[in-house]
């Protein structure tokens, strides 16, 4: 398993960007807009991490902006850990089998979210390819929020 990112969400880019690039001396390493699903992801590296992030992958921090105007109360501003493993299917065989919820189950053979103990949402991503769709995650329903 590697560590990847860490996500919060901003409701205004250029102040956000100021305070993180501007003031703490990150560095924006890429950004991704999804118009369908309307919201722009921008990866920010820390100043001793911007060649490792370049080069090796760093955990990065994604700024997430919902182009929709949201409120973002009860922490909802801080969204999740992130978790690159090698078997999205096995990792979360074993969580189940620890009697952890997958709250998203790993229907597209991608991604699945859990949370901790303290509701800290925990996203787990597939490294490499998406693995082909397989039971019992397929027809596997949520389960609360993550």
């Amino acid at each position: 398993m590697r560590y990847l990112h860490t996500m919060v969400r901003i409701s205004d880019i250029d102040k956000s960007l100021a305070f993180y690039c501007d003031g703490l001396g990150m560095r924006e390493m890429y950004r991704t807009d999804h118009e369908e699903a309307r919201f722009t992801l921008i990866f920010l590296a820390a100043p001793d991490d911007r060649r490792t992030a370049a080069q090796e992958k760093a955990p990065l921090l994604e700024l997430t902006y919902n182009w929709d105007p949201q409120s973002y109360d009860e922490g909802r501003n801080f969204g999740h850990l992130a978790f690159e493993v090698d078997d999205i299917y096995a990792i979360c065989q074993h969580l189940l089998d620890k009697g952890i919820t997958i709250n998203r189950p790993p229907r597209d053979g991608h991604m699945a979210f859990i949370r901790s103990p303290d509701n800290i949402s925990i996203e787990l991503l597939q490294k490499g390819e998406k693995k082909a769709p397989q039971e019992p995650w397929a027809s596997m329903e949520n389960t609360g929020t993550w």
